[in-house]
């Protein structure tokens, strides 16, 4: 069977249906029940669609002599090569309306056509040997082009009524070709983009809520869920509209995707001859950026609207929830550096399942935002002290420095055959418990989840930096490469952000060692410019690290940058193998200090650092020993995980404590003594 296609070159400036840039009739309330928000009255998917399948299912219905003669309407003359009648027309037309107290008579297949005067067999000869269930399928197109026919003398906008008008005269010739419809030219083929919506959300998903108890992870599965389904039956803006609202946009690409969207997502709604696409599983990001603003201020305006109608336990979901979950969903969509959009983001999660908005999300990856701007060959080489010669030291940008050590790479084969402690808890047992972790809120300690109001120190910033907000670099000047300007801009605003947070510290002093090619610092880096940094030297052939100076710039202080600072320096000092701080802090550091870990039982042996860092008059010494099993950017949701744990083995436990047993009965058979461990509920300590 041939398949009719149609050059499509020209329908790529195509606009949309009318009621544009709007949520479909059925409101956040149908969504919010589960059933699809269908179109609104006046749009092309409204009543009209349920009157024409309505109209098909009588149709397939109609003996066979009807049939042919609703295909001989459409079907070229074959009666004479040189007849160009493309259609069979009734020498005696129906009335206009038709009416009801008139019932239509069969036309026989020797009625001549009012244009060639042949008969009707000669118009639907093709058709003799045609099955029935071919012949249904042609009456279909029949009706679909009949509607279309009307829409275009309905639609108003001229980029639209050309779109209605390609589509017309596609199916038309589908029918005279008995071909199926294949939309040609330059619009391509479905998926447009990669990662698609249904994709990216379903990532965002992964990687914001995974961390989450499975009632909270499937309360965001059902927004998720409510989201794509609004997508799918939202109708677009006309480029008309879209050039007035927001002129400075790519009208020549939103009209490209907006035509795609007509033809392959909108009208197969009414038009089901023509192959139907999920707007979430063909387009991607590009088009989400286009309609979210939008979109999300209709969809929040109506739910508030509509609020009487939410059954009573989708209320808090939609008017507390949803606005959060679009909130933190448009930083992702709009963020330069969201991973979600990474076509590799569920490769690297194995054991993740596809959410299709069905299935319940797995942990997602570590985020890897980290890169460390110093040459390894560096450190291999000695140091003498604060008076031996420059160093090489390389800034140049190593992105390899910036991985994170895999979760496996600090345990050896002999941990895994250790043998076993009296009062090990069975791995079992942690098995069963953390299976059965569900109420986060009555967790000890900070808890941090979508839905909480606390969370741990350096929660926010972790969360910043999976969402590209901040990113960490390891910076410093060389003498032998040529100066990189990023990171040259970088080491400028790192000593500006020193001067101006350690107004003590002489800002030559400052500026001499954070240029100095034997010093490294840390930046945090945001929105393009540093709010904060620690500076630092290592002596590898000491086994030790001397923090300098270490600040965030005023108006960002407050968020957990500092200890996320403090855990990306602890990380990269690991990856090198060097597991001793040392620092000088003065009585306003000492505090923050002491919740990084350090203390004033300085674990180096003196010998090792005397003669490599200075003494400061009015300071502290203190130290901090790393230990290399811990991936301390991570460490807090890993102690959080542990307090949960405990908690669960207390309260099995306790439960076991509480039991009543029986009384001893064995006094009555004359026994005058047993051991105290053989009374039941007895617990020697």
């Amino acid at each position: 069977m041939a398949e009719a296609g149609g050059g499509a070159a020209a329908v790529a400036a195509g606009g949309g249906g009318p009621q544009q840039g709007s949520p479909a009739a059925g409101g956040v309330a149908a969504a919010a029940t589960g059933g699809p928000a269908r179109s609104a009255a006046e749009s092309p998917g409204g009543p009209g669609s349920a009157r024409t399948a309505g109209k098909k299912a009588q149709l397939r219905a109609a003996p066979r002599a009807k049939k042919l003669e609703k295909l001989g309407v459409y079907s070229a003359c074959k009666a004479e090569e040189s007849c160009k009648c493309n259609g069979w027309k009734n020498p005696n037309p129906p009335p206009t309306p038709p009416r009801a107290d008139l019932q239509q008579a069969v036309v026989s297949l020797t009625e001549p056509c009012r244009s060639c005067s042949h008969t009707l067999a000669a118009h639907v000869s093709h058709l003799e040997n045609v099955s029935e269930e071919e012949m249904n399928r042609l009456l279909g197109i029949v009706l679909d082009v009949e509607y279309l026919f009307t829409c275009v003398h309905k639609e108003e906008d001229a980029d639209t009524k050309q779109v209605y008008f390609y589509l017309f005269k596609l199916l038309r010739k589908c029918i005279l070709q008995m071909g199926k419809p294949v939309i040609e030219g330059s619009l391509e083929s479905p998926p447009f983009e990669k990662p698609s919506i249904e994709q990216g959300v379903n990532n965002f998903v992964q990687y914001k809520f995974s961390h989450l108890p499975s009632k909270e992870r499937q309360t965001i599965v059902e927004l998720a869920k409510m989201f794509l389904n609004r997508i799918n039956y939202w109708h677009l803006e006309t480029p008309s509209q879209r050039r007035l609202r927001s002129p400075n946009d790519d009208i020549a690409g939103y009209k490209v995707n907006y035509t795609r969207w007509l033809c392959y997502c909108n009208v197969p709604q009414f038009c089901d001859s023509l192959p139907r696409y999920e707007t979430t599983q063909v387009f991607g990001r590009t088009l989400l950026r286009s309609v979210f603003t939008v979109m999300r201020r209709q969809l929040l305006e109506q739910a508030r609207q509509e609020k009487d109608k939410l059954p009573q336990e989708k209320r808090t979901l939609i008017l507390t929830h949803f606005p959060k979950f679009l909130s933190m969903l448009e930083e992702e969509v709009y963020s330069p550096n969201s991973p979600i959009w990474d076509q590799d983001f569920m490769v690297s999660t194995s054991r993740t399942g596809q959410l299709g908005i069905q299935t319940v999300i797995n942990p997602p990856p570590v985020a890897r935002s980290v890169s460390y701007c110093a040459s390894p060959s560096s450190l291999e080489q000695p140091n003498s002290g604060n008076m031996s010669p420059a160093c090489k030291v390389s800034s140049v940008l190593d992105s390899n420095l910036g991985e994170k050590r895999k979760n496996n790479e600090p345990y050896s084969l002999e941990d895994s055959k250790r043998p076993r402690v009296v009062g090990d808890i069975p791995i079992e047992l942690i098995n069963e418990v953390m299976s059965t972790i569900t109420d986060p809120a009555a967790m000890l300690g900070p808890e941090t989840n979508f839905l909480s109001a606390h969370s741990a120190r350096d929660e926010a910033a972790r969360l910043e930096e999976r969402r590209g907000v901040i990113e960490f670099h390891v910076v410093g000047n060389s003498l032998n490469q040529k100066p990189n300007k990023k990171i040259m801009m970088w080491l400028v605003g790192l000593q500006n952000v020193f001067s101006h947070q350690l107004p003590r510290m002489p800002k030559e002093y400052i500026t001499r060692l954070v240029f100095d090619p034997k010093h490294k610092t840390l930046a945090l880096i945001k929105d393009g410019r540093v709010i904060g940094g620690i500076c630092f030297r290592m002596f590898p052939s000491q086994g030790f690290t001397e923090i300098v100076f270490c600040a965030v710039t005023s108006n960002e202080q407050v968020k957990g940058y500092g200890t996320h600072l403090m855990n990306h320096l602890k990380e990269y000092h690991i990856k090198h193998n060097i597991l001793n701080f040392l620092t000088y802090a003065d009585e306003y550091a000492i505090g923050y200090f002491k919740k990084q870990g350090f203390s004033k039982d300085i674990k180096v042996p003196k010998a090792k650092y005397v003669g490599y860092i200075k003494d400061y008059e009015g300071a502290t010494l203190m130290g901090c020993e790393l230990n290399p099993r811990i991936p301390y950017t991570e460490f807090s949701v890993i102690i959080k995980k542990q307090k949960e744990i405990i908690k669960k083995l207390i309260e099995r436990k306790q439960a076991q404590i509480r039991k009543v047993y029986p009384g001893l009965s064995c006094f009555k058979d004359g026994v005058r003594q047993i051991p105290i461990e053989s009374i039941p509920g007895i617990i020697l300590m």
